[in-house]
């Protein structure tokens, strides 16, 4: 059965249902933002919501337009991540029975903080795909109400309560730039921006790696899959009623690299003291990487989650720190007799560059035997220092040889 589009009409009334349960997100200028991109790049915070994305708008919507006797049987859903918890949140709210499908490797925490909303978790397969299928099966097993993350027009009629918000409180934007995954959020967007504005330019955003959207709508064949930071829209089968929605309203469809979205996510936490996950930050990955397709324009991107690892996340600010050169892996060649090391350790000093760890090696070394690797990590005020170090380093006779992230 072909589902209904959803109309900007919907969306308003979307928005006066869920009002006062989820929260009206801020859109913010960022003034440093809009100095590096030379554009005026406007966020609008989705990480804020209670269970920090986007995703309760559209669950909420959905839950909203069930009967009594659907309320009573109860609702599951399948998802590894946001899905999860929104509807599980809001069901818990609105007294619904709720279960949830999760792959048996999703993280721990997830899975405990689906359950503390109140929900049956089962555990199901190693790929999404594996728990999308057996929450169908306890669907008619159980007489339950699948609720789906993207493909139903009160998901993205919820979702498009974003662009309702966006464009009230900035009306003469020029382009918006949304992440697509399986197009819940970007139809939603789409669909409300056309109607208000039908001049204003609509770009979605993938993963390099999962360029399925672009696949459907462009006619191209890209390969998909591997693992991304952007986990959030690593979709390799987009929806039915998102792609015909996205191919009618959406203007382009752009891919970000791994290294531009961890720089993003990097970029947030220190310019704007926000924590957004990977999928959340592609859209300013793409305005950050392409800075000459959004210059003189006033854009604004959907940070539409904040649900990223804390280990994942100190990971990404440490290779951000590498990037920008002030630290770094120095393989250092030297012979293995008493006071080499206090003679590398001189430089580092001499410098005003600190040792965060240091290792010798030995045996694994194309080195003569009586000579060592000695491997420093160092952390430094700026990019200059670690290369003022080198040059010492060198100039005291020492090979010096630096690792590369890419």
């Amino acid at each position: 059965m072909t589902l209904p589009l959803p109309t900007i009409d919907d969306i308003r009334a979307a928005a006066a249902r869920i009002e006062g349960a989820v929260l009206r997100s801020p859109t913010l200028k960022s003034r440093t933002l809009s100095e590096i991109t030379g554009a005026e790049v406007f966020l609008k915070f989705e990480n804020l919501q209670f269970t920090a994305a986007y995703k309760e708008r559209g669950a909420l919507n959905k839950l909203l337009h069930l009967t009594d006797d659907e309320r009573r049987r109860g609702v599951i859903a399948a998802s590894a991540g946001n899905h999860a918890q929104a509807v599980a949140y809001h069901a818990k709210r609105l007294g619904i029975p709720v279960t949830i499908v999760m792959p048996t490797n999703t993280p721990t925490v997830k899975v405990m903080q689906t359950e503390e909303h109140g929900a049956r978790v089962i555990l199901h397969g190693e790929r999404f795909d594996d728990a999308f299928a057996r929450a169908q099966e306890l669907e008619a097993a159980e007489s339950l109400v699948f609720v789906h993350p993207f493909d139903d027009p009160h998901i993205v009629a919820g979702a498009g309560t974003v662009a309702l918000e966006l464009l009230a409180d900035v009306p003469d934007l020029d382009t918006i730039v949304v992440p697509i995954g399986g197009g819940g959020l970007m139809s939603g967007v789409a669909t409300a921006a056309k109607a208000l504005r039908p001049d204003i330019e609509v770009v979605g955003v993938e993963a390099e790696l999962y360029p399925s959207m672009k696949n459907c709508i462009d006619g191209t064949t890209t390969s998909i899959g591997g693992d991304t930071l952007a986990e959030g829209i690593a979709v390799k089968e987009p929806g039915a009623l998102t792609r015909r929605i996205i191919g009618e309203h959406v203007d382009r469809i752009d891919l970000v690299a791994e290294r531009d979205i961890e720089h993003a996510v990097a970029l947030l936490v220190g310019i704007e003291k926000t924590v957004v996950e990977g999928a959340g930050a592609a859209g300013l990955a793409l305005i950050l990487a392409q800075p000459e397709r959004f210059k003189g324009k006033r854009v604004a991107t959907v940070l539409c989650g904040g649900n990223i690892d804390t280990h994942l996340l100190a990971n990404v600010l440490i290779r951000e720190l590498v990037r920008a050169g002030r630290i770094a892996r120095l393989r250092i060649a030297a012979q293995d007799r008493p006071g080499a090391l206090a003679a590398i350790t001189a430089k580092f000093h001499e410098g005003g560059v600190n040792i965060i760890e240091t290792n010798h090696h030995r045996i694994f070394t194309r080195l003569p035997a009586k000579d060592t690797v000695i491997e420093v990590e160092c952390e430094a005020r700026d990019a200059q220092a670690i290369e003022a170090l080198v040059g010492r380093l060198e100039e005291g006779g020492f090979v010096v040889e630096r690792a590369e992230l890419d």
